[in-house]
């Protein structure tokens, strides 16, 4: 299936699922939507899965690993040989992620999509497109045909994920540089000052900040990505770790399997996903409000509504994963809780 026959094929959320959902909420004897947005999150649910019957139990994040060329400009406190570290504890269950994906009975699924240097060892899905973007400070980060074919990537990786029986997947990435290019990606997208946008990152001085700024605004002005084209936003100005994410927001949409949107990073490839198929943000769940500047202007445009603010900016699909328990418990209450008609209590009534 090509990437134009994607996105053709992706459907409206279910509206008889999400009203029988609503009904089935409305009937539990509590207030009524006593649980706020949970309710209104697992009423997307039943629209995306298409049934007003949620099941959540068996979760997965998906971490999208990649290099950015564009580390060699003195971007970030961390070298390269970071990313690989991490891909390789990922695949070994000994990251951050996958401690908290534990405590939430998720499994972690590492896709080598880009890294620069070699990975070993066993857990991580090896789909390199190529060891790491070129810097953009001095070429495009890649062809607009290796973008595509990152992109591809991910929906793949979403299909597979629902035919391993997957509920729900949440969106990780682990990449040096990569608030780097989503500060670029995300200005082109917005047409908005790269100052406003920018970031600390994992941790910058300064004056680490000053040039980070200067080398993404002389990338916009040099390459000048099309606003109106994710693709080559993304082939002049992203990395393969952005390209992936924004497969799987689509590939969730096309086959029904809820995506849960981690921090910044994900949001820029989120949008990117509806600026290719406005209807997958429908589709769209976020988990938490980034601590990066470039988030707040990411939620407004995506129209999403974060459940956590705990100041985040960690990756890997942290945020995300954190969400996983407020679901469990928001669906054991869905589909476990006594109606008013199991209490014989009088059914509250909306107010005018």
């Amino acid at each position: 299936m090509t990437l134009e026959q994607v996105l053709e094929r992706i459907p409206p959320l279910d509206a008889e699922a999400m009203a029988q959902a609503k009904q089935h909420w409305d009937a539990l004897a509590k207030p009524l939507h006593g649980l706020g947005d949970l309710e209104d999150i697992l009423i997307r649910i039943a629209g995306i899965c298409r049934t007003p019957r949620i099941d959540l139990r068996n979760k997965a994040v998906v971490v999208m690993c990649a290099d950015n060329g564009v580390v060699a400009e003195g971007i970030s406190q961390s070298g390269q040989d970071v990313t690989q570290i991490i891909t390789e504890n990922l695949g070994k269950g000994t990251s951050t992620v996958c401690h908290m994906a534990r405590a939430a009975g998720a499994d972690v699924i590492p896709v080598d999509i880009g890294v620069a240097s070699d990975i070993h060892g066993s857990g991580v899905v090896h789909r390199k497109i190529a060891r790491g973007t070129h810097n953009f400070a001095k070429q495009p980060a890649m062809s607009r045909d290796q973008a595509v074919q990152a992109i591809d990537v991910g929906i793949e990786t979403a299909l597979l994920c629902r035919q391993h029986g997957y509920d729900v997947v949440a969106t990780g990435e682990m990449g040096i540089g990569n608030t780097t290019s989503t500060a670029a990606v995300t200005a082109a997208l917005l047409h908005a000052p790269v100052e406003l946008l920018t970031g600390r990152g994992s941790g910058l001085t300064s004056e680490g900040l000053v040039r980070k700024i200067q080398v993404v605004t002389r990338a916009l002005e040099q390459w000048q990505p099309n606003q109106h084209d994710p693709i080559d936003i993304l082939s002049k100005v992203g990395g393969y770790d952005l390209c992936g994410l924004t497969g799987l927001f689509l590939g969730g949409a096309l086959c029904g399997l809820p995506m849960i949107i981690d921090g910044v990073i994900a949001s820029a490839a989120a949008l990117c996903a509806v600026r290719l198929c406005p209807t997958v943000r429908d589709y769209l769940i976020a988990s938490h409000h980034t601590a990066e500047p470039a988030g707040v202007l990411l939620e407004q445009a995506l129209d999403v509504k974060p459940i956590i603010d705990a100041h985040m900016a960690l990756g890997e699909g942290t945020g995300a994963v954190l969400l996983f328990g407020m679901l469990d418990a928001a669906a054991s209450l869905y589909t476990n809780g006594n109606t008013f008609d199991d209490s014989n209590i009088e059914a509250y009534q909306p107010l005018s």
